[in-house]
């Protein structure tokens, strides 16, 4: 099974240089709490890092990544991903797909038209105590999350 992660920005572009700009802009974050769902890859850890003060990422499970597939996908004309529409184009369900998503057979990629970042609002009851300009090893927001990450998307839904 390979492990997904998903990464969640948290900063906007004030004070940015060039090249975390144009890290973000490829990761297709291109908005405050808008997130991607990736597959670990070799080069992944790389661009975390360069990006740690201004993204939160971590490893998310299948539950909640149906949820969020169901609540916030869209597809063009900012119109939601419905199960029909689903079950049309790849004849799976929400929960199959979500299945296959994970066993590495599926990819975003697969549901034409979907975009692939999601649009969150910010958390209910905030970020962590200390705030977004500390990691999250010293109480903050930014950086790895582990498993935690799940607990801040089901909040930013």
């Amino acid at each position: 099974m390979s492990n997904k992660i998903v990464v969640i920005r948290i900063r906007g572009d004030c004070g940015l240089d060039k090249t975390r700009k144009e890290s973000l802009r490829r990761l297709r974050l291109f908005k405050k709490n808008s997130c991607i769902v990736l597959t670990n890859a070799k080069n992944l850890p790389g661009i975390l890092f360069k990006l740690k003060d201004q993204v939160t990422w971590g490893e998310i499970d299948e539950p909640t990544f149906k949820t969020l597939l169901e609540k916030r996908g869209k597809l063009p004309g900012n119109k939601k991903l419905t199960e029909d529409y689903l079950k049309e184009k790849t004849k799976l369900d929400i929960v199959s797909f979500s299945k296959e998503f994970f066993g590495g057979k599926k990819t975003l990629k697969d549901i034409p038209g979907l975009k692939l970042y999601f649009r969150l609002s910010p958390p209910v009851s905030g970020f962590e105590r200390k705030g977004v300009k500390k990691p999250f090893s010293q109480g903050g927001v930014t950086g790895y999350r582990k498993e935690k990450i799940n607990d801040l998307i089901k909040r930013m839904i």
